[in-house]
């Protein structure tokens, strides 16, 4: 009777690939929410790796930011305030000002009621003048700020662009809206709507996007200019507002928003057309110029950077007469909001707060530089057969080759395909889908490696069953993911070695017994070894009294250096506590040196056909070890390489202790002790003496002894156990006799070795 297990193992893998193609179309073509919010964020990546465009030069923005509000007082201001700043943009030579604000409500002055109760007053006591009631009347008319500000727009030598708001459906408003009420709102921004529609092909309805009504400017402004665009915008199901909508429709007729009329005014105002087909909107044309749209006339937003990638001009500065003249000479100025009152943020690909007057900047900016990005309807086509093809090739090659290579092959064609989709973005602007051509990819892959497994688990045990006696379990894991680790010969790489060593253990052997020392012995190891582990380290061997350990094989970690003096100190940390435990039971205290060094060695399978051995070669390794020797010459805990203090860089404490030539190599190794993490404080004592030493080293690579010698006996008389103070303190003993010598490098030598 067949198993579940067996039942899969005679599955075809072609037949699996079929089912990923139709699982994975099928959620394309339905619009899996989940998937496309991932492909949505593709996109945002996308626009954020590509960086910053330098802007049109055509576009300042004015803003309502914190400073405006501290020195002009809490939004919104007196509409003199506006008429003054119109009055100043217009005087500089500005060609085109947009409000992304709206002036929905009568404004607010007390002037104005003030001097209508006077009016009332003297009604009331019957006093009646002619030149009183004239200067009343003319007061009234002045301290009207709305009609002051309708003058301004009116007489402004720049084209002055208003801004509205739609409500998109009846369920937004807390009230109901009369349909007189919005008849009275479209006709105040009738004037704006798209002046032409062409049908290219047949004629049928386009369904554009519907809303429910206006909510326009008061009729004195809206009366005093003929331009004005909706600043509603439209964000994505995440919030993220990636589209604009360049035509909505409410009631019969079409509307253009801010950034289009902006556009269409400083270009002159060419000839406007929307032009649609039987699947909807293609785009808009501008005379030359054609914007193209998705088919409900949205415009996907080329993005140029983050905030502020447009320039930012306060409109404190701006009515203080702090702005340079000409700042906004034949120049599109764009009022709106940054500060936090103003409430005008929204969520866009390079910021989840990102003012909402820089959106339709963006748009104005793609519209006069033609820099569109696009997602043409022949894209569904493409995406579909890129589902298909990279399913396919995974169901082609994967069945054929190992679990590595296999591996690497779904990683090529998945960073191969991202890049594909990243230059056609950056190149031509165009926005081709990465999720769901990835998702058949790594489904497939998925589906056929969970095939794979199941056939070759018995495979997979027998490895586990050979080997588990003799390596590490990190080890088996590695054989297991690439079966040609257990071919003779290795391979070179950057690894780090420690070497650690008891000190003086032949001698307490003779004056202990055996069982004691074994005793002893295997806590030891039991503790270090641990901490090898935690620091994800490799045990190569146990030597006698000692041990050596990989870090960086056969995991690979960039951060092997690290890892490994981090474990010599945790080591140090543990013998501590050994030690006080042995005091207590009157055992003899062990203590331990320890040697460390990075670079270049061979790795791998060091043994023979016959026996499996896990180890590591090279010049390096030895290195290593002269260095845990070298420990006992300076008397120093721990020792590293110039390799290992260069890759761990500053994130410990080290101190310079020689340059030596080691047995073997003729280029001098500068060695050094390693004290702690930066981030551990060293007593005060302790700095004093390193510093001391630091200096008396100094002395000595210049053959001034006695120099040297005060130095380091300064530094004993600091910290009497440091030991290599006393190492260098004796040779410079010795070498206070010797003439100086001009070819001397500084460079100890130790033959013996």
């Amino acid at each position: 009777m067949k198993t579940p297990l067996k039942s899969l193992r005679a599955i075809n893998p072609f037949f699996l690939t079929c089912s990923t193609i139709v699982v994975v179309v099928t959620l394309f073509l339905y619009r899996n929410t989940f998937i496309d919010f991932v492909e949505s964020k593709t996109y945002d990546f996308r626009l954020i790796s590509r960086g910053r465009i330098e802007p049109s030069q055509s576009i300042v923005l004015a803003v309502i930011d914190e400073k405006s509000i501290a020195m002009e007082g809490r939004w919104p201001w007196p509409r003199s305030k506006i008429a003054d700043l119109v009055d100043i943009l217009s005087r500089d030579g500005a060609k085109v000002i947009s409000f992304d604000v709206g002036f929905l409500e009568p404004d607010e002055n007390t002037q104005f009621e003030f001097i209508d109760r006077i009016e009332h007053q003297l009604d009331t006591l019957d006093i009646h003048s002619v030149p009183l009631t004239n200067f009343i009347t003319e007061s009234k008319k002045n301290a009207n700020n709305d009609r002051v500000l309708a003058e301004a727009i009116y007489n402004s030598t720049a084209k002055i662009v208003l801004g509205y708001f739609f409500h998109m459906n009846a369920a937004d408003l807390d009230y109901r809206l009369e349909a007189e009420k919005i008849e009275q709102q479209i006709a105040r921004i009738n004037r704006s709507k798209y002046p032409l529609i062409l049908h290219n092909g047949d004629e049928k309805e386009t369904r554009f996007i519907q809303a429910y009504a206006p909510v326009g400017d008061l009729d004195i402004l809206a009366a005093s200019t003929d331009a004005a665009g909706y600043y509603s915008v439209r964000s994505d199901p995440d919030g993220v507002i990636r589209w604009m909508p360049l035509i909505i429709q409410c009631g019969q007729d079409i509307y253009p928003p801010l950034s289009v009329v902006s556009a269409y005014h400083y270009l002159d105002r060419p000839r406007l057309m929307v032009e649609v087909d039987e699947q909807g909107v293609e785009g808009i044309r501008m005379g030359q110029l054609f914007i193209p749209t998705d088919e409900t006339g949205q415009l996907l937003i080329n993005y140029l950077g983050p905030p502020k990638t447009f320039p930012h001009i306060s409109i404190s500065d701006i009515l203080g007469g702090g702005v340079p003249k000409g700042t906004f000479k034949d120049k599109i100025v764009i009022v709106g909001g940054t500060a936090a009152g103003t409430h005008d943020t929204r969520s866009t690909p390079f910021a989840p707060l990102y003012p909402g007057v820089e959106i339709h900047a963006t748009v104005i900016d793609n519209i006069l530089t033609a820099k569109f990005m696009v997602k043409p309807r022949w894209t569904l086509i493409y995406d579909l057969a890129a589902i298909i093809m990279l399913a396919v090739l995974a169901g082609l090659a994967l069945p054929r080759i190992g679990p590595l290579k296999g591996l690497l092959l779904v990683a090529a064609l998945f960073y191969l395909y991202i890049f594909f989709a990243y230059w056609f973005l950056f190149h031509f602007k165009l926005w081709l889908n990465i999720a769901y051509p990835l998702l058949a990819l790594i489904f497939n892959y998925t589906v056929l490696r969970v095939h794979g497994y199941i056939t070759k688990d018995r495979e997979r045990k027998k490895i586990q069953g050979t080997f588990k006696q003799y390596v590490a379990p990190l080890v088996i894991e590695e054989m297991i993911k690439d079966p040609s680790k257990l071919k003779l010969g290795g391979e070179e790489k950057e690894l780090t070695i420690l070497f650690n060593d008891i000190a003086g253990f032949t001698s307490l052997s003779e004056r202990h017994s055996p069982t004691e020392m074994v005793s002893m012995l295997g806590s030891y190891f039991e503790k270090m070894t641990e901490e090898i582990f935690s620091n994800r380290g490799t045990l190569e061997t146990y030597r006698g009294d000692g041990f050596m350990a990989i870090f960086g094989a056969p995991v690979e970690r960039e951060d092997h250096a690290k890892k490994a003096c981090d474990a010599a100190l945790a080591m140090q940390n543990r013998l501590i506590e050994l030690q006080e435990g042995w005091a207590k039971t009157g055992h003899p205290l062990l203590t331990a040196r320890t040697g460390i060094n990075t670079g270049p060695m061979l790795v791998g399978n060091l043994g023979c056909k016959y026996r499996f051995v896990y180890g590591a070669l090279g010049d390096n390794v030895n290195l290593a070890s002269r260095l845990e020797g070298l420990s006992k010459e300076y008397n120093t805990e721990i020792l590293i390489g110039n390799n290992t203090a260069n890759k761990v860089g500053d994130s410990f404490l080290l101190r310079e202790i020689d340059l030596v030539r080691v047995k073997g190599r003729e280029v001098p190794v500068r060695i050094y002790e390693l004290l702690a993490r930066a981030s551990t404080p060293l007593f005060a004592d302790r700095e004093e003496a390193d510093g001391l030493y630091s200096s008396g080293l100094e002395a000595y690579r210049h053959q001034a002894w006695r120099e040297a010698l005060a130095y380091f006996n300064r530094a004993l008389s600091v910290r009497k156990d440091d030991g290599a103070a006393k190492t260098m303190a004796a040779r410079c003993k010795i070498y206070q006799g010797t003439p100086y010598k001009d070819n001397w490098d500084g460079v100890f030598e130790q033959p013996n070795w």
